[in-house]
């Protein structure tokens, strides 16, 4: 048949998509039996092109996008596969920084579904997107696919792929409803590395040395013994620093991205491209690609007159990331926040990271998810930290209750889970009087 758009999204809505469902008590035996099954009735897609494979508790997306703009900058085709996507699920899918179009994403999904057709097991959306993924990267004949892992690594739908580099971002307690324990999820990250492939540590602890030793990559390089980026300065328009690697310095280097913390996925960043290249990149090249790069969701500011800002903060570690740059980027200001929540995430640690003594108010509210957290355990969490938390009905109702109560004095922040971004963001885009 010929796939129109709504056909194609119809029949991915009709799979069983995880990130949406709510968590079990047993979550799914774990195998790539599927989707190797799926890959292969397609040709092996993912076997055609060239794969940087990336994975990481905080990150990982921003890292992502930043790789795919130097290696656009680099004069390279480039694939990019992120999630999970803020308006539209063709975001997810990119060549040359430009979302795959209606027509195109018709096509890949559809031939992902028309292989699936007669498979006994029926495969999840998110196994038949990432097929769809690849199709599409072999049929467009890309230089490279930048691809970001859905869930910890070892058995995400991505990893049937060969990453000649992956990249792990870092470590923190987040899914150990899947993996069990901190050093659980090191070892499932780990999973990506493949024999011979180059592998990029961000911050990742030093207890986790011997998990990442016992991959068989053929090199190493850890972020702040063979790469780094040095602290810059706020800058309106993003970060300035000076990036360092082995081969090459790069001085007033302009980061399109907000957040003392991407400064570190920078670095990870360029040392995948060189990696990847095997040289190092020429000073003209990083300063385009970073000034290019841009990543929705993560530290997004949509205006300043209230600053409004958002960012998909769902564990200890990302909150205070985010904290640290509040207080960076936006001295003084004060904060009514918008909180929503998943099952499977810290939501109490997170609370616990957000600048307390920066904060008006929480307007805490349910994410449009059956695995969202009850509002009145999120208003419970808040209050026991001493916040002034108040519930809304909906992700609508908190953002404009949060805009009442900011004021044109004041400042917004949407946070707890990338998944009422979206929501978030149109009752935001237009800052009510």
């Amino acid at each position: 048949m010929t796939w129109t758009y709504e056909a194609a999204r119809a029949a991915l809505d009709e799979s069983v998509d995880l990130e949406k469902q709510a968590i079990t008590a047993e979550p799914p035996v774990p195998s790539l039996e599927r989707m190797r099954e799926l890959a292969n009735r397609l040709g092996d897609p993912q076997h055609r092109v060239p794969v940087i494979h990336l994975t990481g508790t905080n990150g990982k997306t921003s890292t992502a996008r930043i790789t795919a703009a130097l290696l656009d900058a680099a004069g390279l085709r480039v694939g990019l596969y992120t999630s999970p996507h803020l308006e539209r699920v063709n975001e997810r899918l990119a060549v040359g920084g430009r979302p795959i179009d209606d027509d195109e994403f018709a096509g890949a999904v559809g031939a992902a579904v028309d292989a699936a057709a007669t498979m006994t097991s029926r495969p999840t959306f998110f196994e038949l997107l990432t097929a769809a993924a690849y199709h599409w990267f072999a049929e467009r004949a890309v230089d490279v696919a930048v691809v970001e892992v859905g869930l910890l690594g070892r058995w995400d739908a991505t990893n049937i792929a060969d990453g000649r580099i992956a990249v792990v971002t870092g470590i923190g307690a987040d899914h150990l409803d899947y993996a069990g324990s901190m050093a659980g999820v090191a070892r499932e990250k780990a999973g990506i590395v493949k024999p011979g492939a180059r592998l990029v540590l961000g911050d990742v602890e030093a207890r986790f040395d011997d998990v990442f030793a016992a991959t068989p990559a053929s090199t190493v390089l850890r972020l702040g013994r063979d790469f780094a980026m040095e602290r810059g300065r706020p800058d309106p328009a993003g970060r300035r620093g000076d990036l360092r690697t082995p081969r090459a310095r790069y001085d007033d280097v302009l980061l399109g991205l907000h957040g003392a913390y991407q400064d570190d996925n920078a670095a990870c960043a360029l040392a995948a491209v060189e990696a990847f290249l095997e040289r190092p990149l020429p000073a003209e090249v990083v300063r385009a690609g970073l000034g290019a790069v841009r990543a929705p969701g993560r530290l997004e500011i949509l205006g300043q007159a209230p600053p409004r800002v958002l960012d998909g903060a769902h564990n200890p570690a990302a909150a205070a990331a985010l904290a640290r740059s509040l207080v960076e980027e936006f001295p003084g200001r004060r904060w009514t926040v918008v909180y929503g929540a998943l099952r499977g995430h810290d939501f109490e640690g997170t609370l616990a990271e957000l600048p307390g003594d920066r904060i008006e108010a929480l307007v805490c509210c349910e994410p449009d998810s059956p695995r969202a957290i009850p509002v009145d355990q999120v208003l419970a969490a808040a209050r026991r930290l001493g916040h002034t938390a108040i519930e809304a009905t909906s992700v609508a109702a908190a953002t404009a209750l949060a805009t009442r109560r900011a004021g044109p004095d004041g400042a917004i922040l949407v946070t707890g889970s990338f998944y009422h971004l979206t929501e978030a963001r149109r009752g935001l885009a237009t800052p009510r009087r």
